[in-house]
């Protein structure tokens, strides 16, 4: 065999060298009689890196050489020399490594050893399983380990959920079909049976955020109720009006604090950089439920702001306004916190039951139902009217003060002889009008192009039209203000009577009913329900012309007013009549009162009055009372600033006590002087009126 061939050449070849220099030597006997390799061994050493790698180091007596047969798929021994290694990968498992000795002489000897490769665990695995910034839905996983080979994710939303594999350094990601909760496992594999695993409890769901409608199915509305509140989403069983979504908060306030309510945590903080007003619809079971939305820290509860409001609609949904304007903006609120009836303790009954809806931040507030008194000043109500018949109304400015709104209706040529404008939307006035047999009146201040206009007002039920009453009142000034009354009671046409059972909430002016459209232009304005009936007669405005009206003045201690043509139709005043006062001998405080037909209405604070005076700077003195107790009066006096020349005074009523009533217009000019009857002490007045 090859391995003594190249022995004895070797050995022969020193021979030969050795018998140049001593002698010969031919004796190979002791190659022959070489003992056979004893005590065979293999030392087995295993890479910790989970690479499989294992050096195989041979040893035995009298082996020259070894083969090693791996013991694997591998069918080629690999020769290894007495001293030396070699390397060999290895999967995990066991195997029986065989080692073939040879000694000098070529003698061989067999061992079989077995070798157990196993893989060490994965250490210090490092996994991260976060839900996606911009999909809520969404997870994304990575992971790192010492000695793995490769990962697996397991995402926890399928029965039988096939692992998805990635390696380090990778990130997969999954996108869930529904809010829930789910496990998300990572396994760190070593190449064998050795891993390592993680898990982690995700909760997938919609953010909650504003607005807050409550109709995603797939957001978690979860309320923390406290002290007695108790907040739930439910389907709306009151739809209808404003509000006919299908889902809707429901707080019960039941017996606990009296500040029991319910807090909303936001999935965010909430942004108040550009709006700051909150409108929120509200379902009240009364009229005046105070009902308080806050803002909270979620870890600071004493960084807050709070606002609160009443309801001003029973048993129907209106949307509700708060204004967080003086915020401060640099705190993080992230909880809305909403408390009904503050400083009372709910005994969770129908009256202790709200509902409430589309939570929001807008740039304003919420434009409210009209209700009486109308006024078109409000800004946040909503002054919206129907015409019909091919009326046209707008809001436009007072023709005498620009700066008081109300609302122009022109009758157009062709218009019907019933065109007419209702008040509000078809829903009409947010509170039902509360006339009855015995406060049957309502007042609207009207500006006529003539005197002589049929003016007809109806009230009726939004919901059913047939229960109505209507009744007129004609205009007697014309391109002036005046406050007309009409009274439902006694009715100047032929309609059906007051029923007290009926809901008036609703209004319709026709402007010179019964006569065709021709473009007549007319303003309105305080349309109102009176709460105690005036006896119809001398009103403001005082202009003096209404030929049906007797205009009586009471003098008292030298001045003597009375009704007289203009004499003086000039400049700012042509009218047909105005008054005239001439102080006589008598008094300083000499003047003359007139008493009107029902107390003075000081929704409008600001008296104007034209004066025709001799002379600049005389004093004029005007001045309300009550008819029955002269003590209850507030007065104001200014100086005239033009001689012999009409020209309009002007009274500040801003601080008159309105809890008061006045029915007297009390004139005195020149008070502190004696009149002396001359012409010098002879004034001129005329369009008494408020503003």
């Amino acid at each position: 065999m090859k391995p003594i061939k190249y022995l004895f050449s070797a050995l022969l070849l020193g021979l030969v060298l050795t018998a140049c220099t001593k002698k010969d030597f031919t004796d190979t006997s002791f190659v022959e009689s070489a003992s056979a390799p004893d005590k065979l061994s293999a030392l087995f050493t295993i890479t910790q890196d989970n690479s499989g790698l294992v050096t195989i180091t041979p040893n035995g007596e009298g082996a020259v050489s070894y083969d090693v047969f791996f013991g694997d798929a591998t069918t080629t021994a690999t020769k290894v020399l007495a001293g030396k290694s070699t390397t060999h990968v290895y999967k995990e498992g066991v195997y029986n490594v065989k080692l073939v000795a040879y000694n000098i002489a070529g003698k061989t000897v067999e061992k079989t050893q077995q070798l157990t490769v196993t893989f060490k665990a994965p250490e210090k695995l490092e996994a991260t399983v976060d839900i996606d910034a911009s999909n809520n839905f969404k997870v994304n996983v990575g992971a790192k380990a010492l000695y793995e080979t490769f990962f697996q994710v397991y995402f926890g939303d399928v029965v039988g959920e096939i692992a998805t594999n990635f390696n380090e350094g990778q990130t997969v990601s999954h996108v869930y079909t529904k809010t829930g909760t789910y496990t998300v496992k990572v396994v760190a594999l070593s190449g064998g049976a050795a891993k390592t695993e993680f898990t982690k409890v995700i909760t997938i769901v919609d953010p909650v955020l504003l607005p807050v409608t409550f109709e995603s199915p797939t957001i978690n509305y979860v309320f923390n109720n406290f002290d007695g509140g108790n907040s739930t989403v439910i389907a709306n069983p009151k739809s209808g009006g404003i509000n006919t979504s299908a889902k809707v908060g429901r707080m019960i306030k039941s017996a606990g604090q009296v500040w029991g309510g319910s807090v909303l945590p936001l999935s965010a903080p909430i942004d108040f950089s550009t709006n700051k007003i909150f409108r929120m619809k509200v379902y009240s079971p009364r009229v005046g439920a105070k009902v308080l939305l806050k803002v909270e820290n979620a870890a600071n509860g004493g960084i807050s702001f709070e606002k609160e409001r009443t309801t001003t609609v029973a048993n129907a949904w209106e949307e509700i306004g708060f204004d967080f304007s003086t915020i401060n903006t640099a705190n993080v609120y992230n909880n809305i916190v909403l408390i009904f009836e503050l400083g009372t303790a709910g005994d969770g009954s129908a009256n202790f039951t709200f509902y409430f809806d589309d939570i929001l931040l807008a740039a304003t507030m919420p434009s409210t139902q009209m209700d009486l008194p109308v006024t078109f000043d409000d800004a946040a109500v909503n002054y919206s009217v129907i015409d019909f018949g091919n009326n046209a109304s707008v809001m436009a400015a007072d023709p005498t003060n620009a700066a008081n709104k109300v609302m122009k209706t022109t009758k157009p040529n062709g218009a019907e002889t019933w065109a007419g404008t209702t008040m509000g939307t078809a829903a009409g006035f947010a509170k039902a009008i509360p006339i009855n047999n015995t406060t049957s009146q309502m007042s609207v201040r009207v500006y006529s192009p003539a005197a002589g206009i049929k003016i007809r007002l109806k009230i009726e039920d939004a919901a059913d039209g047939t229960k109505s009453v209507e009744t007129e009142a004609t205009s007697t000034v014309a391109n002036a203000w005046e406050t007309l009354i009409f009274d439902f009671k006694n009715q100047a046409t032929g309609t059906a009577a007051i029923n007290a059972a009926y809901k008036y909430n609703k209004a319709s002016i026709f402007f010179d009913f019964g006569n065709n459209g021709n473009g007549k232009v007319f303003y309105w304005d305080d349309v109102k329900y009176l709460t105690t009936n005036v006896v119809v007669g001398l009103g403001l405005p005082l202009n003096f012309e209404n030929s049906a009206l007797t205009y009586t003045f009471t003098n008292f201690d030298g001045g003597g007013a009375t009704v007289v043509d203009n004499p003086f139709k000039t400049g700012i005043n042509t009218t047909a009549k105005v008054g005239k006062m001439i102080k006589s001998a008598g008094q300083p405080w000499g003047g003359s009162f007139i008493e009107l037909g029902g107390p003075i209405d000081f929704s409008k604070k600001t008296f104007k009055m034209k004066v025709y005076s001799p002379r600049v700077g005389a004093k004029v003195l005007l001045k309300v009372e009550n008819k029955d107790n002269g003590a209850l009066n507030f007065e104001k006096e200014v100086t005239t600033t033009v001689a012999n020349g009409w020209e309009e005074l002007t009274f500040d009523y801003s601080a008159i006590n309105t809890a008061n009533s006045y029915h007297k217009i009390v004139l005195i000019f020149e008070l502190g002087t004696v009149g002396d009857g001359s012409s010098n002490f002879t004034f001129y007045f005329d369009d008494i009126n408020l503003f």
